[in-house]
């Protein structure tokens, strides 16, 4: 898809909303209140869509939080509709994001409360470390991060090389 300030873009003929991509790592501070400023940029891509603040779930891969706007939550329900409505998969994956899901409303400040439930999840101690990852943001410790930031850096780097030799 497309990326531009355009409200709409095509693609294969069709009409279609594009998006402006979260990206960047951005740390910010967890305040003694369990607030965090969400970076600028992400709240530019958020106040794109309609609701103020973003929608948040603990990770079930990783201890972090997964972040992310009206947009992805449309793509999530999306997928979620390939599943029959009465059965354990379907039950399995709408509660493991929907249900585990919080509304994160942004003061006018641009800050969010994190839940505490999440902070414990997330390891969070004083600072808060955002990563775009184009339609959804992953909230981390800094220093869980890191070692995952690595990791993810050499297997693209791996992917990209045995791209390569194929």
């Amino acid at each position: 898809m497309a990326v531009s300030g355009a409200p709409y873009g095509t693609q294969g003929g069709e009409k279609h909303r594009t998006v402006q991509p979260f990206i960047s790592t951005v740390v910010n501070k967890l305040d003694a209140k369990g607030r965090v400023s969400v970076p600028a940029p992400f709240r530019q891509v958020l106040a794109q869509q309609s609701f103020r603040g973003f929608y948040c779930f603990p990770s079930f891969v990783h201890p972090a939080l997964e972040g992310f706007g009206e947009d992805m939550l449309a793509d999530i329900q999306a997928r979620l509709t390939g599943d029959p409505f009465f059965s354990d998969d379907f039950d399995a994956r709408a509660q493991a994001i929907i249900g585990e899901c919080q509304m994160m409303n942004m003061d006018d400040e641009g800050r969010v409360r994190l839940p505490d439930e999440f902070i414990a999840h997330a390891r969070i101690k004083d600072r808060v470390l955002f990563t775009g990852m184009i339609k959804k943001f992953q909230i981390w410790e800094p220093d869980v991060f890191e070692p995952v930031r690595k990791e993810r850096i050499a297997r693209a780097l791996a992917s990209r090389t045995a791209g390569e030799a194929a």
